[in-house]
């Protein structure tokens, strides 16, 4: 009997074996067959300064520089979609957007092709993007050599610059902020911090003055963007020219506001 029973659930054993086989053949297919994911896009700011405190003529300023924007522009533009804005630093910081490009170069669908057509297309859109990347780059170093004569150079508002990482923060994309500045705060007025007549005089100064500005400043929305601050002093450069003390601030502003990643070079 139980023979005879065991005889009979072995064809519908055997079916649901098939069955199970046949439908994961077919989702390996499928996966196989998605094209890939592409990354999110990348939303790149970079704020270049000014004012008379930062002279890009100088050659270990000019070649920092040029070099850090060819370091940005390779590693973030990358894909169709991503985007690259420069403002200036000075006194109407959060107006003076002086470039905004966005990549055009676009990999093609390659999910069904041959490896060789494969390969080709891959070579294809690493030429183009290169040439893209180029033009750029080309374009950005044309603002970093841009003189700035009028009264604006004045007064330096990195402030303003919050407002519009806020912003970029609502595209959805990653956003990466580069500061090309000495990042001496220096503007008159009550309530606002001028670097140049009164630093802070040590960290302990510095992370208590931060905590208190940022208190009206976290009506910005930052997120979570890479923070990049890229100072133009040589690496001999005295405790006066270049005070750590005015790094901290920034530091601990931009952390209280909600920014985990703050990087100085």
């Amino acid at each position: 009997m139980q023979e005879r029973s065991r005889r009979a659930r072995a064809p519908f054993i055997l079916v649901l074996l098939c069955a199970c086989l046949c439908y994961n053949l077919f989702s390996c297919s499928s996966e196989k067959e998605k094209p890939a994911q592409t990354d999110e896009p990348t939303y790149t700011l970079i704020f270049i300064d000014k004012t008379r405190s930062v002279n890009v003529n100088k050659a270990f300023v000019g070649q920092k520089y040029q070099q850090a924007i060819a370091d940005i522009v390779d590693q973030n533009i990358r894909q169709k979609g991503d985007r690259l804005d420069v403002y200036f630093i000075h006194e109407n910081t959060s107006k003076a957007r002086a470039l905004n490009v966005t990549a055009r170069t676009e990999m093609e669908d390659v999910s069904a092709a041959s490896p060789t057509d494969r390969e080709a297309a891959e070579t294809e859109f690493s030429l183009a993007l290169g040439r893209e990347k180029a033009q750029i780059r080309q374009r950005v170093l044309q603002q970093l050599v841009a003189q700035n004569s009028g009264a604006s150079n004045q007064e330096t508002d990195i402030w303003a610059s919050l407002p519009v990482i806020a912003k970029a923060n609502e595209s959805g994309a990653t956003v990466k902020v580069y500061y090309l500045s000495d990042m001496i705060e220096s503007v008159k007025g009550a309530g606002r911090r001028d670097f140049q007549v009164k630093p802070p005089k040590d960290n302990a100064q510095a992370e208590e003055w931060a905590k208190t500005d940022a208190e009206p400043l976290k009506r910005y929305t930052l997120g979570s963007p890479e923070i990049t601050l890229i100072l133009p002093f040589e690496p001999n450069a005295s405790v006066k020219e270049n005070n750590p003390a005015v790094t901290q601030y920034w530091q601990t502003l931009f952390s209280e506001l909600g920014v985990g990643t703050v990087e100085e070079q």
